[in-house]
């Protein structure tokens, strides 16, 4: 089982920064690849970034790729999701998740924003508003 609890999220204006966190527990969550998942309003959930937890390697949405990062903290067990330049559109409910990837390290976090498949485990969901 891994448990994920997100935190960080709020109301900013255009052109702003937040950074959101995602702090990790579980037996056997350090063999799992992390995400970031986000859904607005009337729209379908969509993938925004992963890591993988061993080695770092990263993939990101070509939507928020130059905005976004995705980062983890191995001694925190945390991953973080740092968002510049946020704009109106970015809004939604960002939702980590984790899930196990077979293969290589750094294919994994690909493998997670290319999957069809749900993610296992999701934490409840942070609320991000970028107002214009």
């Amino acid at each position: 089982q891994v448990q994920l609890v997100e935190s960080g999220g709020g109301l900013v204006q255009g052109g702003g920064s937040l950074r959101l966190s995602c702090a990790a527990s579980g037996r056997t969550f350090s063999f799992y690849t992390m995400g970031w998942f986000r859904q607005a309003p009337g729209k379908e959930r969509e993938f925004v970034a992963a890591i993988n937890w061993g080695d770092g390697s990263t993939y990101t949405a070509d939507s928020v790729k130059g905005r976004f990062t995705i980062s983890r903290d191995n001694v925190k067990n945390t991953v973080y999701l740092q968002m510049n330049s946020l704009k109106p559109e970015d809004t939604a409910v960002y939702y980590c998740a984790a899930d196990y990837f077979p293969g290589p390290p750094g294919t994994t976090a690909q493998a997670m924003g290319r999957s069809t498949r749900d993610p296992d485990y999701w934490g409840q969901g942070t609320q991000v508003t970028v107002s214009s």
